[in-house]
């Protein structure tokens, strides 16, 4: 018995130093600390200061940069249209045709009214020739002779008057034929052929507008003009404007601003604007709805992030910054415009600092977190799959 009781005695020392020494181990009988979380893959960008172009993108309506209404100077039938609407027509191409008779007729009727005068001033003439003699011999009286004389130059007057009913007949015959005023693409046709054609507010019969160059009007917001230096554009500020087609397409050729106006509309409060495009394949037409793309100035030290990087709460724009421990770190910043797919950051970020873009869902601050390697890329169509090593 006694043999007994001492080995349970050897075996509860044995046991009360193994648990001395565990407490001992442990931190003095601490309980031991969790594992630390294991690090989430994300997208890390390292922004640096740049320089960004301020771009604004509005609505703009399309419109010839002349835009003439062809009218009718003389009244008449109109006999015959002379061109397909919607033709690209020059200068002083042919459009329609007016009943010339009542003109032609007219300008008889004057060049010979001009034959009368002519004889009567040839009368006249050798009238006041004759009696000038007579006169200095006193073999007529001195109102004989400055009768003839006065009679002599009412002829001539009479003539005059003549010859200028004989340009303007000449004038109205020239109008039975209208002529474009200026080279463009044509309108539809206002008058049918054998209308009566009147040369007052009626006279309209076609419009031709000048689509090379072509203007595109639009207009900017308070919003928009906040975002450019000064708040508001102004003429010969060096800007460059683009265009997008309804069809998504950009415009291949740049544009100039040719009118700024010099107030803001205070109906709309918008200051209105005219940018000028060469068009030389007429891809652009009256009337069309474009995209305007505007780039005045640039901004001066700013940073560009990844739109899915900045979370927007109420209380601002954050996002997620790895620190010098590898821990990610959340930082208010103050946000800009986008850019493109990224956000512009105005303030709040400095440079080198490692911005967090992606997988946010699973990061806290203080969440450790390492760079995700880059995406393999997919295997051509077609191609054999790689060998597998043994």
């Amino acid at each position: 018995m006694s043999l007994l009781r001492s080995h349970h005695d050897r075996l509860r020392t044995i046991a009360a130093a193994a648990c001395a020494t565990l407490l001992t181990a442990c931190g003095k009988g601490e309980p031991p600390k969790p594992p630390a979380p294991p690090a989430v893959q994300a997208k890390i960008v390292t922004v640096q200061p740049q320089r960004v172009p301020i771009r604004v993108e509005v609505v703009g309506q399309v419109e010839g940069s002349k835009e003439v209404e062809v009218r009718a100077r003389v009244a008449g039938i109109l006999l015959k249209r002379l061109y397909n609407e919607g033709d690209v027509v020059a200068a002083g191409a042919p459009l329609f045709r007016i009943d010339p008779a009542p003109f032609e007729i007219a300008l008889a009727q004057s060049r010979a009214q001009l034959a009368q005068e002519r004889a009567r001033g040839e009368q006249a003439r050798r009238e006041a020739g004759r009696l000038k003699p007579l006169a200095l011999e006193k073999a007529i009286s001195q109102k004989e002779f400055d009768d003839a004389t006065s009679a002599s130059k009412l002829s001539e007057a009479s003539q005059q008057g003549a010859e200028a009913n004989v340009r303007q007949a000449e004038l109205n015959l020239s109008y039975t034929l209208v002529t474009a005023p200026v080279a463009g693409v044509t309108g539809r046709a206002a008058k049918s052929e054998g209308s009566l054609i009147t040369a007052g507010a009626d006279s309209l019969l076609t419009s031709i507008y000048q689509v090379n160059p072509i203007w595109v009007r639009f207009s900017l917001s308070e919003s928009d003009l906040a975002k450019l230096p000064g708040g508001r554009l102004t003429q010969g500020v060096g800007t460059e404007l683009g265009l997008t087609l309804p069809d998504g397409t950009p415009y291949p050729i740049k544009g100039r601003l040719n009118f700024t106006a010099t107030q803001i509309d205070p109906r709309l409060a918008t200051q209105q604007l005219r940018g000028e495009f060469d068009n030389p394949k007429r891809q652009l037409l009256p009337g069309q709805f474009v995209r305007v793309q505007l780039v005045a100035g640039a901004r001066d030290n700013v940073f560009l992030v990844p739109q899915p990087a900045v979370l927007q709460t109420e209380k601002g724009a954050l996002v997620f910054v790895v620190d010098a421990e590898g821990k990610a770190a959340l930082r208010p910043v103050q946000l800009g415009e986008w850019v493109g797919t990224d956000w512009m950051i105005l303030g709040g970020l400095k440079p080198g600092e490692r911005v967090i873009a992606d997988n946010l869902l699973k990061i806290r601050p203080g969440t450790p977190v390492t760079d995700a390697p880059p995406p393999q890329a997919a295997p051509a169509p077609g191609a054999a799959p790689a060998a597998k090593s043994k």
